[in-house]
C-alpha cells in the first residue's frame, strides 16, 4: 500500500491540461479562463450621474438659482453645455453634459416651473462617476473560474467570449451483478446503483461533463463492451470491482485492453481498494464500491484530477483546521477520513463509520483527517479537516 499523499502525485501524473476553446459569454460560467481578457471601453465610458437630479456649473450655494434649459437620461445625453446660471435635469446613468461640475440630488432643489433653487443644507458631494472609475480600456481579468460576477465584467468590459479550458469528459462506470438503477426493481439479492449519481454531480460542479455509461455486470465480455463505450472520454472512472475478489474484474479486464496500472490500494480508510492507471493514453481511476468509499475518494483523488486537467494546477483538497469536539483514540495504519459535523470552529465526528453508511456522508460537512498511527487525541486539540 502507498500513502495518500503518493497516490495523489501518481494520480497528477496521469493527466495533462486539456486543449483551450473559444466559448461565448453566455456559456463561460464555471469554466476556467485560461487566457486574460481584456477590456475594450472604459467604465464608466463618460462622466455619469450617479443620482437623479440637476446637472449644474460651479459650487453652488442654498439659495442659487439656475434656469432649467434641457433634460438627460440614460441613453439619452444632453447634447448642449451647461453654462453660468443653467442646469439640465439629470437622471442617474446619463452623461454628465459639458460644463457641468456637480449634480445636485433632486431633494435637494425646489422647483417653480423651469427653475430651481438650492435648498438649505444640500448635499455637497459632486454625485458624478467620472470616465474610467472602475476600469479603463486595456485592463485585464486574469486567468480564473469564472463566477457570475465575472460575467458581469467581462460584459462590462465587451467581451463576448473567453477563451477557456475544455470541459473534461468523465465516464462513469458502475460495475457489478448486484446493482440495478434508481426506478427499476430489484431482486432480493440486488441493491440500487447510488455512486455514479454523486460522482456525476462532483464532476459537473467542478466543470467537467459526466457520461454515465450502462452498469457492467461481473463478466469479462461485458466489462470489455462498456470500457469501449468510454472512447473519447477524456478520464474513465470505474465504480466496484477492483479489489481482488474472484468477481472483482476491473483492473484485469483494463489490463488486458492495455491499461497501464499506477498503483493499487492506498493506505487510507475508507478508500483502500482504490486503483489508478492509464487506458489507451486516457487516464482511469477505479474507486470502491462502497458508496462512502467511492465519494471519499472522489473528494481526495477524482476532484484534484479534474482541477489540474482545466489548468488549476496540482492541489490536493484544501486542509483546514478546527477544534477537536471528542476524545478520540490513537488510529492505526491507514490515514482515516471521519465523517464529521463542523460547527462554529468545532468539528466532531459520527460515532458510526461504516463505509457503506450513506445516511451519515450526507449529513456530514467535512472530514476529519487522521494521519497514520496518529497518537490519541483529546477535545480542544486543533485538528485538519477537509470541508466536504
Amino acid at each position: 500500500m502507498i500513502s495518500v499523499e503518493e497516490a495523489l502525485t501518481r494520480c497528477f501524473d496521469l493527466v495533462t491540461v486539456l486543449p483551450v476553446e473559444t466559448v461565448p459569454l453566455r456559456h463561460a460560467a464555471g469554466r476556467f479562463m485560461a487566457e486574460p481578457a481584456v477590456a475594450r471601453r472604459d467604465q464608466p465610458p463618460f462622466d455619469a450621474s450617479a443620482m437623479d437630479g440637476y446637472a449644474v456649473a460651479g459650487d453652488p450655494k442654498a439659495g442659487d438659482s439656475f434656469a432649467v434649459t434641457g433634460e438627460a437620461g440614460a441613453g439619452h445625453g444632453f447634447a448642449g453645455a451647461v453654462g453660468e446660471g443653467q442646469a439640465v435635469r439629470i437622471f442617474t446613468g446619463a452623461p454628465v453634459p459639458r460644463g457641468a461640475t456637480r449634480v445636485v440630488i433632486q431633494e435637494d432643489v425646489t422647483r417653480e416651473g423651469d427653475r430651481i433653487t438650492v435648498r438649505q443644507g444640500a448635499d455637497s458631494g459632486t454625485n458624478i462617476r467620472p470616465l474610467g472609475q472602475d476600469f479603463r480600456a486595456g485592463s485585464s481579468l486574469a486567468p480564473r473560474v469564472l463566477r457570475p460576477n465575472d460575467l458581469a465584467l467581462l460584459a462590462a468590459m465587451n467581451v463576448a467570449e473567453v477563451r477557456a479550458t475544455r470541459r473534461p469528459v468523465v465516464a462513469i462506470i458502475a460495475t457489478g451483478d448486484e446493482l440495478v438503477m434508481p426506478g427499476e426493481t430489484p431482486s432480493p439479492d440486488q441493491i440500487i446503483a447510488s455512486n455514479s449519481f454523486a460522482l456525476a454531480a462532483m464532476v459537473e460542479a467542478a466543470g467537467g461533463e459526466a457520461r454515465m455509461l450502462p452498469i457492467a455486470r461481473d463478466n469479462v465480455a461485458e466489462l470489455e463492451c462498456v470500457l469501449g463505450m468510454a472512447q473519447g472520454a477524456d478520464m474513465i472512472v470505474t465504480i466496484g470491482g477492483a479489489s481482488v475478489g474472484d468477481h472483482d474484474l476491473v483492473g484485469r479486464v483494463a489490463e488486458s485492453m492495455g491499461m497501464e496500472r499506477a498503483f493499487y490500494k492506498i493506505a487510507m480508510r475508507p478508500g483502500k481498494p482504490l486503483m489508478a492507471g492509464r487506458l489507451r493514453g486516457v487516464p482511469m481511476l477505479g474507486l470502491p464500491g462502497n458508496p462512502v468509499s467511492a465519494i471519499v475518494c472522489g473528494h481526495l483523488f477524482l476532484l484534484p484530477m479534474l482541477r489540474a486537467m482545466i489548468g488549476l494546477g496540482r492541489n490536493g483538497p484544501a486542509v483546514q483546521q478546527a477544534t477537536l469536539g471528542v476524545d478520540l483514540p490513537a488510529n492505526g495504519p491507514r490515514a482515516h477520513y471521519m465523517r464529521s459535523r463542523h460547527s462554529g470552529g468545532v468539528i466532531t465526528p459520527f460515532e458510526r463509520q461504516d463505509s457503506a453508511l450513506i445516511t451519515i456522508l450526507t449529513e456530514a460537512d467535512a472530514l476529519l483527517v487522521r494521519p497514520v498511527a496518529e497518537a490519541p487525541r483529546r477535545a480542544g486539540d486543533r485538528v485538519d479537516y477537509i470541508a466536504l
